[in-house]
């Protein structure tokens, strides 16, 4: 069993369910308090031991390449201004040179596709995969929880969490054969299930581990859902010949690709923050009032 270094965030998406918010700006480089959402997820993903991340982005998102480079002005400027502790800041959040890659998804043919993109720098290794409009509140976090089963278990691992059975329409859900503990093993998945057809109420958060067998089943994957070539559908001919587990984290999941989801997660982000959390509580509570 081969380590887990390496991680594809698909960035490519034009964020249609945030505009105009988006038009100008990609989605990923939305605030989240203060820092940008794709923020958020690169630390989830550096926390859990990875190395390399393969971001996949299209047209009109070099402000993602930009922010995780340096900016020798700004820092110029700050260096005079003798504002140390805001330059620090900074380079923490810069990454090791080399340690990520930029591919382009020339065209919107689906998730599935965007990650058989990434497939060159990924090679035969396993790897994880984020997607950036979910940010997960946890601690450890949520790819990190992940790892630590990986490491124990091998095999393929999708992060899951329970959801109210009324739900389940809106989700993808997992179809368990067992559970072990935070451990669950697979024995489909269902795309948004009627209530009374849904195998469980484990709906199918944005993070996964994946072996690399899955690239070769994503090169002759025909489209599914929506015309496009679904990531899911690759996985399922996967399931045949690999195990497959759901692991259910502990933490709260925020889909940032909606007006309220983002909303609901600038506000679980702001009560949570290490230094601003009490004065947002009170600006909160003042507002309701």
């Amino acid at each position: 069993m081969k380590p887990l270094r390496k991680a594809v965030l698909p960035v490519a998406g034009l964020g249609t369910r945030v505009l105009p918010a988006t038009k100008s700006i990609p989605k990923e480089m939305l605030p989240v308090v203060d820092r940008p959402a794709v923020q958020y997820v690169v630390d989830e993903a550096r926390e859990a031991g990875i190395e390399h991340i393969v971001f996949v982005t299209g047209r009109a998102k070099s402000a993602i390449e930009d922010y995780f480079d340096r900016a020798f002005e700004l820092e110029t400027i700050l260096q005079g201004k003798g504002k140390r502790d805001v330059l620090e800041m900074l380079a923490n959040s810069l990454p090791e040179p080399g340690s990520m890659s930029f591919v382009r998804q020339q065209a919107p043919l689906g998730l599935g596709h965007a990650i058989w993109c990434a497939r060159d720098i990924i090679g035969d290794e396993p790897f994880a995969v984020l997607l950036p409009d979910v940010l997960i509140q946890s601690a450890p976090g949520c790819l990190a929880q992940m790892v630590t089963a990986y490491n124990e278990k091998g095999g393929n691992i999708i992060a899951v969490d329970e959801i109210p059975r009324k739900d389940v329409c809106k989700y993808g859900v997992i179809d368990p054969k067992s559970q072990n503990g935070r451990l669950i093993e697979m024995r489909g998945m269902v795309e948004k299930p009627s209530i009374e057809a849904a195998p469980s109420n484990l709906k199918i958060t944005g993070r996964y581990i994946l072996q690399p067998e899955v690239m070769r089943l994503l090169a002759d994957q025909k489209s599914g859902a929506g015309g496009e070539i679904q990531l899911t559908d690759a996985m399922a001919r996967l399931m045949k010949d690999q195990p497959f587990y759901g692991y259910q984290y502990e933490g709260a999941d925020y889909d940032c690709g909606d007006r309220l989801g983002y909303l609901r997660a600038v506000t679980h982000f702001a009560l949570n923050h290490k230094t601003l959390g009490p004065a947002a509580r009170a600006m909160f509570e003042k507002a309701l009032s």
